[in-house]
Parts: structure tokens; C-alpha cells; sequence
């Protein structure tokens, strides 16, 4: 007999009497015996936060866990998708990748520019070149005025893209401040020229000693359907400084490109720099190497508000160089000059204090900042400028003026060799995305959303060790004065790859095993070298296990689905 309904007990004399206990309701019912899982795991990727710190946005976890898987070449084609300039990065990049490094926390961070140096240099020596451009080409041409870092990198990722470049620069060689600012104990010259070699044999133009003037008249003439100006920030700023013979007086970007052109002028013994930022440190440093006993630099703030970069400074005082903090040069007679000693007031500025010293000096070299030279685009329609003379850009990069683009030192941002190759590198996606008619720049061309950075307080630290940072080799301070061979040498291969290991790959899983292990319940599938893990949902009760051991937040706990 079949049962179409609950089971009833004997009649009574009040009606039928029901069972106490009801079928349970399986489908909208809870379980009531086992684990309950409320969690569950899942596998994420955070954004490293030397990624995110890097101006160039370089890729820096993916490039060094190659290296450590022994694979350099890989490594360098990951480097250069994003930066064509790794040999010249790795030497003068101020990395602030490595500030913002976890490893930091644990001893010390990772030498990210020490192993892009060695990546750089290792790409030269064997030969690399970069893979050819797409075919057939877009048809489009773009003129880059400037063949500084900035104008260099937008001419390579639009190369990339397919399209023709041509970069115009007024100096007789590429490289702009790289070459005529840097001096050759940081950055050698057969290194700059190697990286710029390479990108003109993507089939990029490059034509020196041609100073634009005219931009309209050069996009007309040479049919160019989009510009990106870059000029680097070649004028240096004046302050008058009463002076009985001005000829002993000279600006550091003049004295510092004269010198990088091969000349080696007569400065005396006794050389004062005014100013306190890079600038002066390598103006400093150079007069040294130019013959000065005593090279003083002069600057009004303190050593904590001086602009220059801190290991900057130190490099300058190992060298010999003294730097008198708190003071300003109130006139100049070489060779004596008389200086005021300042103090802060309440609000952190220098005020003077009446107080003259007297100091000597044979030249005088004033580093008191420097601008870019942007009068040419102020004949261009629609080219708004900001009170410093920098080129007001949207979003994409581009000016008032159609199809006319700026970066680099020309636009408000810090001016250095990597924010400029960053420039370089976003202006050309916008480019090319106006190349292609795209309506909406900042929209079509916007770079894909960020994860969120994997800070230190998400990692598990204990699962790493103690491991020192391995150190590049220096030149001796006493030895290294006397001439403008490098200063600073590489990694080996086997220092690179072990620093490169010192990566805590923070925020993506790099296939530990640790998850795969200690998973009580056996729900943790590898899914073979380079695709990580995936979970069985079946099997896992959410106990967060895999979570609590994962060393970089890899594995993240969510609510289980309702």
C-alpha cells in the first residue's frame, strides 16, 4: 500500500493524531550533522607594491621570478614590453620600487635595479634585439620632438604598435639629459648608445641637430598625423648673485653638457656649487673629477629638505665633497665669495640671520633648478601652460590642440628618467588610440583596473628567512676621482639569480606546495608548473587551513554562497 502523505497514529477520540517528528525539509533546510561551511577559499592575485611603485610600470614580480627560474631572456622580454631602456634604468633609475618593497620589513630589499642592470647588460652583451614590429604597418606617422627618455620610449611602444616615428631633437647626439646631463661615472656612453640603437632598428628615425621652432609647419610638411613634444628640461633657472668677474660664474646643466661633450674646462681649484638637489651633487662630483682639490656645495635649507636623493648626497661626501647646509652666496669675487648662515623659522623656511662668512672658490656653479624650453609650443592653437611654463594635458596626455601630446620634463610631474619613460609609454597608447579614431581617448585607452597592493601586514612572514641583499661592487672614492670610467659594476649571473630569489612574490601565489600540504581534507588540486592550484569545493569544509599557512595572501576566505 502506498503512502501519499505523513504517517498517522491511532484515532482518538478528538481526530487523528500526526507523527512528532516531520520529514526534514532537504532543499531549505540546514544541515544538521558534519561540518558546516560558512568560507570558503579562493586564489587571488594583489598588486606587488614595487609594481605599483614603479613610475615605468614595469612588471617587476613576473621579470624577477624568470631569472630565478633561470630563464633571463624571458626575463628581459617581460623588462622591455614595458621599458626599453634596462641596461640605462638599472644605472640611473633612484628605484623607488625598492622603497616601497615588503622585503624591507623582514632586512632588506630586494636590489630591483641591481638585477635590471645585470638583465640590461647581460641583453647587449649576447646580442638580444626586440621582436619585430606587427605587419602590415598602421600607415600612420607621428613626429616625437625630443630624443630624451621620453621621446624615446613613445617612439618605441608606437614602433610597436606599427606605426612610423620619427623623433627631431636639436642635439647633435640622442639621449637628451641622459647624455648631456648624466654624467659618464654613472651612465658610460657605449650603454646609452647600445639602447638607443636598438630602438632605431625597430625602423624608428632619428635626426639630431634639428631644433624645432615651427610645430605646425613640421606636422604639415612631414605629413604627420600625431606629435608627442618632449623636450627635456635643458634651461637652467638664474639668481642674481652680485659678482666683480661673471665669466667665473656658470650654470651646471652648461657646465655639465660641455663636459659630456668631450670638453674639460679650466675651473680652478676651488669650486662652489649653489643648490641642493641632483644637479648639484653630480656638478660637485664632476669638478672633482676636473681637477678640484676642494669642490664645496652651498645650499640654504637643511640635508632632510634638500631635493637631491639622499644616497646622491652621500655618493658626493665619499668623493670628497663638502656641503654647507643653511647657508646662501650673497656675493661672489673670486676667488672669494661671502655666504649668509640661515636658520628655520617656526614654519620650516630659511630666513637669514645676518651672520657673513667668507669662503673660497675660483668658479662659482649655480644649480638652482632648470625648465623645459616649451616657447615654440606657444604659438601652437589651444596650448595652455601653467605659471612654471609646464604644458597643461588631459588624462591622455594630450594638449589643448589636437593630435598633440606632451610628457617628460615639459609637464608637471617629477622629472626623472623613469617617470619619463612612463610618459613615453602611456602617451603612446593614447596615440595610438587617437591614431584609430577612437572618440573617447581616456576611456579606450585606459589601462586596465589595478589590483589592490599586497602590504606587508597581508603576508605571512615567517616562512621566509633571513637573507642580505647582495651589494654591487664599488670603485674605490680615492681612485675613482681621477677620471669618468663607471663607478659602480654589476651582478654575476649567480648574485642576480639569488637576489632575484630574495622576492617574496608578495600578493601571487609562486606554487609553494604549502596550501597543497596542508590541506586536511585533501582539497587542493596542483594543476602542474606554471597553473598553480584550484580547489575541490566537494572536499573542502573551509577550515581556512590553506589560508592561515599561504605565505604572500595569495588565498583569500570569502563569505560561502547563500
Amino acid at each position: 500500500m502506498s503512502n501519499s502523505g505523513p504517517q498517522q497514529g491511532p484515532a482518538s477520540p478528538n481526530g487523528p493524531v500526526r507523527d512528532i517528528t516531520p520529514l526534514p525539509d532537504l532543499l531549505h533546510g540546514s544541515a544538521r550533522a558534519g561540518p558546516v561551511r560558512t568560507r570558503r577559499p579562493v586564489y587571488l592575485d594583489l598588486l606587488p607594491p614595487c609594481n605599483a611603485g614603479c613610475p615605468a610600470g614595469e612588471n617587476i614580480q613576473a621579470w624577477l621570478a624568470d631569472i630565478q627560474a633561470g630563464r633571463p631572456e624571458q626575463a628581459w622580454r617581460q623588462l622591455v614590453a614595458d621599458n626599453p631602456l634596462p641596461a640605462i634604468h638599472g644605472r640611473v633609475c633612484y628605484h623607488p620600487c625598492e622603497t616601497a618593497c615588503n622585503r624591507a620589513e623582514l632586512d632588506s630589499s630586494v636590489s630591483i635595479h641591481a638585477v635590471e642592470r645585470y638583465l640590461g647588460d647581460l641583453a647587449l652583451e649576447e646580442g638580444w634585439a626586440f621582436g619585430p614590429p606587427p605587419a602590415p604597418r598602421s600607415g600612420k606617422r607621428v613626429l616625437v620632438v625630443g630624443a630624451g627618455p621620453s621621446g624615446l620610449s613613445a617612439a618605441y611602444h608606437l614602433a610597436r604598435r606599427g606605426h612610423q616615428v620619427e623623433i627631431r631633437d636639436a642635439s647633435p647626439e640622442p639621449g637628451g639629459m641622459m647624455r648631456y646631463g648624466i654624467p659618464a661615472y654613472r651612465l658610460p656612453r657605449a650603454v646609452l648608445a647600445a639602447e638607443i640603437s636598438r630602438i632605431a632598428a625597430l625602423g624608428v628615425t632619428i635626426r639630431c641637430g634639428h631644433p624645432v621652432s615651427d610645430l605646425a609647419a613640421e606636422r604639415r610638411e612631414g605629413k604627420f598625423d600625431a606629435v608627442f613634444v618632449a623636450v627635456g628640461a635643458h634651461l637652467s633657472k638664474h639668481v642674481d648673485i652680485p659678482a666683480r668677474d661673471a665669466s667665473r660664474m656658470v650654470d651646471a646643466v652648461s657646465f655639465l653638457r660641455e663636459v659630456a661633450s668631450g670638453a674639460r674646462p679650466v675651473i680652478g681649484r676651488r669650486v662652489a656649487v649653489y643648490g641642493g638637489g641632483n644637479t648639484a651633487m653630480d656638478a660637485a662630483r664632476v669638478a672633482r673629477r676636473l681637477g678640484a682639490d676642494d669642490a664645496l656645495i652651498v645650499y640654504r635649507r637643511t640635508r632632510a629638505q634638500m631635493p637631491a636623493h639622499e644616497e646622491e648626497a652621500q655618493e658626493a661626501e665619499r668623493e670628497g665633497v663638502r656641503i654647507n647646509w643653511l647657508h646662501t652666496i650673497t656675493a661672489f669675487d673670486g676667488p672669494e665669495m661671502t655666504v649668509e648662515v640661515m636658520q628655520l623659522d617656526e614654519s620650516g623656511f630659511p630666513q637669514p640671520t645676518g651672520q657673513l662668512e667668507t669662503l673660497a672658490a675660483d668658479t662659482l656653479i649655480l644649480a638652482v633648478g632648470q625648465d623645459a624650453d616649451t616657447g615654440f609650443l606657444r604659438q601652437v592653437p589651444g596650448v595652455e601652460f601653467k605659471r612654471d611654463g609646464t604644458v597643461v594635458v588631459s588624462a591622455s596626455m594630450m594638449t589643448g590642440c589636437p593630435g598633440v601630446f606632451a610628457g617628460g620634463d615639459m609637464v608637471p610631474a617629477e622629472r626623472t628618467v623613469t617617470v619619463g619613460v612612463g610618459h613615453g609609454k602611456k602617451a603612446a597608447r593614447f596615440i595610438d588610440a587617437y591614431l584609430r579614431g577612437e572618440p573617447d581617448l581616456p576611456t579606450a585607452a585606459a589601462a586596465p583596473a589595478k589590483h589592490a597592493v599586497a602590504e606587508f601586514d597581508l603576508l605571512h612572514p615567517w616562512y621566509f628567512t633571513d637573507a642580505g641583499q647582495r651589494r654591487q661592487p664599488e670603485r674605490e672614492p680615492a681612485g675613482r676621482v681621477g677620471d669618468f670610467a663607471e663607478v659602480v659594476g654589476g651582478l654575476s649571473a649567480q648574485q642576480a639569480s639569488y637576489e632575484a630569489g630574495r622576492c617574496l612574490s608578495c600578493g601571487n601565489c609562486f606554487e609553494c606546495d604549502g596550501c597543497l600540504g596542508a590541506c586536511p581534507e585533501d582539497a587542493v588540486i596542483k594543476l602542474g608548473p606554471g597553473n598553480r592550484y584550484r580547489f575541490d569545493y566537494d572536499r573542502c569544509t573551509g577550515c581556512a587551513t590553506c589560508y592561515d599557512q599561504c605565505p604572500v595572501h595569495a588565498i583569500e576566505m570569502i563569505q560561502e554562497y547563500s
